[in-house]
């Protein structure tokens, strides 16, 4: 088993006063030449956006795009039609494909939004842009893996990019464990403590510290604090 650390301390940050990032891979003016990507995981964004702001409508292209949100709720426009508001408990993805452009703005004027973004490369270039979102409840995490991204074509009840990832997260007490199996030897995993702690491959993780792991078939965490929270990012580490 082969291990990276990412204590949640050594991430790049940002500050614009309105929007509050840091950043586990190089992004913006945060640039570490360690820190690139994860396998074909190449932006994870942990943001805090102040109430009624938020990002115009920019591009993107050729890129599996994750929202998470942990706390509040997001309005999201963009070029195909898609309109709509995500919230703690929802999931949305965008496979930005040949090319779409999408604004995100806190819904609320007041409260802030708090959410993980992220980017994955593509398998395939230049496909049809693709929208979707689904809501989820506090108990479909609860003691198990619950898969919330899969690739295309696979038989998961879950949303579905362009790649072969799977976005998985979970919600467990104390000395509550799980095991995680990937899905083939080129497979890697990314995992973050949204919550609480975890113990993983010889390592104690409290929030939003992270670990990379690869070269192994298995995955086994505990849980070291009660009310842990996690996603676990299973990538290709070539593709």
């Amino acid at each position: 088993m082969k291990t990276e650390l990412h204590p949640a301390n050594t991430r790049g940050t940002a500050d614009h006063g309105w929007l509050k990032t840091a950043y586990s891979f190089s992004f913006s003016s945060y640039y570490n030449p360690a820190r690139i990507h994860f396998g074909a995981l190449r932006v994870l964004n942990d943001d805090y956006v102040a109430g009624g702001m938020g990002f115009g409508k920019h591009p993107h292209d050729n890129m599996e795009i994750v929202t998470i949100p942990l706390k509040g709720a997001l309005a999201h426009e963009d070029s195909a039609g898609n309109k709509g508001i995500i919230q703690a408990g929802d999931v949305q993805i965008m496979s930005a494909g040949s090319g779409i452009h999408h604004s995100e703005f806190n819904a609320n004027p007041t409260e802030p939004v708090e959410l993980f973004q992220i980017w994955v490369m593509p398998k395939l270039k230049n496909i049809t842009p693709r929208y979707d979102q689904r809501t989820y409840t506090p108990t479909d995490f609860i003691g198990q893996w619950k898969t919330v991204v899969s690739p295309l074509g696979s038989n998961i009840d879950s949303l579905q990019v362009n790649q072969d990832t799977y976005f998985n997260l979970t919600e467990l007490d104390l000395n509550e464990t799980l095991e995680y199996s990937l899905h083939g030897p080129r497979q890697g995993a990314f995992l973050i403590v949204i919550e609480g702690a975890l113990e993983v491959a010889n390592h104690t993780l409290g929030r939003r510290d992270a670990i990379g792991i690869s070269e192994t078939d298995n995955i086994q965490i505990k849980a070291a604090s009660s009310n842990t929270k996690a996603l676990l990012i299973e990538i290709p580490m070539v593709w």
